[in-house]
């Protein structure tokens, strides 16, 4: 039997059981490598390469700094100033809810980390307010997918390390399309409540409280101003402003907030090894069955076929978007780059689009894919914050997965979107 077909068939048969991802890949890996006929000796060596890579640095750190951010408290402030701002708008709480995820998204890196983050806080005062439980937490569902996309994003660290694409230039090249995706959410929260009268208006602030709402979360809106900003004036490396983020946390929440006990650092140091050793155990494995599809020149195959289907670049993408939609129902971010990007990528180079911009759409397609069942993660943390049914969800989410779907097909459409800034800086 072809092991290719042994590869592909066994992780699948695993995923629709309901065998963990991680898991998946390993065991589909070996059965593979089983069948090549090839020595399993390769499996240490291959494995070591792809953790031991310098810019996957970035991402225990990044866990790190976005768990520090919302234990001390970055995250509860970050929603009240935004409150103060808005209040007085019929559905600013939505609103709301929508630029603090970007805020978010721009400390933690992480989708699921930014809708715990903000959701513990915001899905009860959705509710408060009269939104329905089940469109609350999808919204924050949605909402929390920005993550990946606004910089400093684990999902491109993982994809530079497999392209060899930069990662400032990848960071900046997400910042419109994730602006994008946000105001698509906007939109379609506002045409979903126009005529919902049970939705009240919030309280409209003082200039004082707003000030005093302002000067108690600075700490928190200097955060990506320090991060970006020492990447693009070149103070530090992407992998190094990871560290910085940390250190950053650790002074803010010890000597500003001082809500950083000992007891509480045990806990974040403990919940951030945690999440790190399951990336980068995803990550090892991924890599062995990356390259079993890629040594097998099955990746290769596949990329044909691909290419083969039609000869017109708009239809390819479209292929491309509709592959990657699917496999965001079932895989993980990462697991999906490490499966897809040796199939895609080739795609991409023969009709011309620019890896920075494949790794956006890609990652924004990837986005979608966090609060789409059934293995939207998203989905299942705004179910256990809030308490609320995943049927629920489902049906909510929805709406929010069709407005996100438009601002994928403009990014994946209009190449200037992910690649305009980093021209600039280019130049």
């Amino acid at each position: 039997m072809d092991f290719g077909v042994i590869l592909i068939g066994s992780f699948f048969l695993l995923i629709i059981i309901g065998v963990p991802i991680a898991v998946s890949l390993g065991v589909s890996s070996l059965l593979g490598l089983w069948f090549s006929g090839q020595s399993l000796s390769i499996i240490a060596p291959t494995i070591y390469s792809a953790v031991s890579k310098y810019s996957l640095l970035a991402i225990p750190f990044f866990i790190l700094a976005g768990l520090i951010m919302e234990r001390v408290g970055i995250s509860r402030r970050l929603v009240h100033f935004v409150e103060t701002m808005l209040g007085g708008l019929r559905g600013g709480l939505a609103l709301s809810t929508v630029v603090v995820a970007v805020f978010f998204a721009a400390i933690s890196g992480s989708g699921p980390a930014t809708v715990a983050a903000i959701g513990v806080v915001l899905i009860p005062a959705l509710i408060k307010q009269g939104y329905n439980r089940g469109m609350a937490g999808a919204l924050l569902s949605s909402a929390g997918s920005i993550g990946i996309i606004i910089p400093p994003s684990v999902a491109f660290i993982v994809y530079a390390s497999l392209t060899q694409v930069s990662v400032a230039d990848l960071f900046i090249a997400g910042m419109i399309p994730g602006l994008g995706l946000a105001a698509s959410l906007v939109i379609c929260n506002y045409i979903m409540i126009r005529g919902n009268k049970k939705i009240v208006a919030p309280r409209t602030y003082t200039a004082k409280e707003r000030w005093h709402a302002f000067r108690d979360a600075l700490w928190g809106l200097l955060t990506p101003v320090i991060i970006l900003g020492g990447i693009y004036s070149g103070i530090f490396t992407p992998t190094e402003s990871a560290g910085v983020a940390v250190v950053y946390g650790l002074f803010v929440g010890l000597f500003v907030y001082k809500e950083l006990s000992f007891r509480k650092l045990i806990s974040v140091l403990v919940d951030s090894a945690v999440s790190t050793a399951t990336v980068m155990y995803i990550v090892a494995f991924a890599t062995l069955f990356a390259y079993l599809l890629t040594t097998s020149l099955l990746a290769h195959d596949l990329a044909d076929g691909i290419i083969g289907m039609s000869g017109n670049t708009i239809i390819v993408l479209l292929l491309v978007n509709a592959i990657l939609l699917v496999a965001g129902f079932f895989l993980d971010t990462i697991s999906a780059y490490f499966i897809l990007v040796p199939v895609i990528l080739p795609v991409a180079i023969g009709l011309g689009v620019d890896p920075i911009h494949l790794g956006v759409f890609m990652t924004v397609n990837l986005a979608i894919g966090q609060f789409t069942p059934p293995v939207g993660v998203n989905l299942f943390v705004a179910s256990n914050i809030g308490k609320i049914p995943v049927h629920e969800l489902v049906w909510a989410v929805l709406p929010y997965m069709a407005a996100s779907i438009v601002s994928l097909l403009l990014v994946t459409f209009i190449p200037q979107l992910s690649l305009w800034l980093p021209s600039l800086l280019s130049n």
